[in-house]
């Protein structure tokens, strides 16, 4: 009644077998993303420090990377040199405490708890700039 199927499905691989190609585990999936969120950190972090110098982001920058290039087998991390045409200082912090949100998420995922203290205290550095109308306005 029905002719046999005579050729390989469309949906197998041209690989042959799934071990012919590397596969990630979830914790470097998991690595990859973190180190993703915390360079954007660090980069906006950067932006920041161009804009309103201080001691507590030149802290942050530093151990930023230092987290980044632990997560990236010692590679160190792209620095920002310079700042978009006109910036707003609040929403460069808006974008810091996303990105810190989110790093916090992944960190605590993964259970790594020197990035989820940092995520977290950057976090709170970033609302608290917010919710500062002098220090916001200090840069301009």
């Amino acid at each position: 009644m029905y002719e046999p199927i005579r050729t390989k499905s469309v949906h197998s691989t041209l690989a042959g077998t799934a071990s012919d190609f590397p596969h990630r585990s979830r914790e470097e999936e998991l690595d990859i993303q973190l180190a993703g969120h915390l360079a954007a950190l660090l980069a906006v972090t950067d932006e920041l420090r161009a804009l309103a110098p201080s001691a507590d982001l030149d802290l942050a920058a530093e151990r930023l990377a230092e987290q980044v290039a632990r997560l990236r087998s010692g590679r160190t991390p792209a620095r920002a040199t310079g700042t978009a045409p006109e910036p707003r200082l609040a929403a460069l912090h808006e974008r810091a405490h996303t990105l810190a949100g989110r790093a916090l998420v992944v960190a605590a995922s993964r259970a790594d708890t020197a990035a989820a203290i940092l995520s977290a205290e950057r976090m709170d550095a970033h609302t608290a700039a917010l919710a500062d109308p002098k220090e916001l306005s200090a840069a301009h």
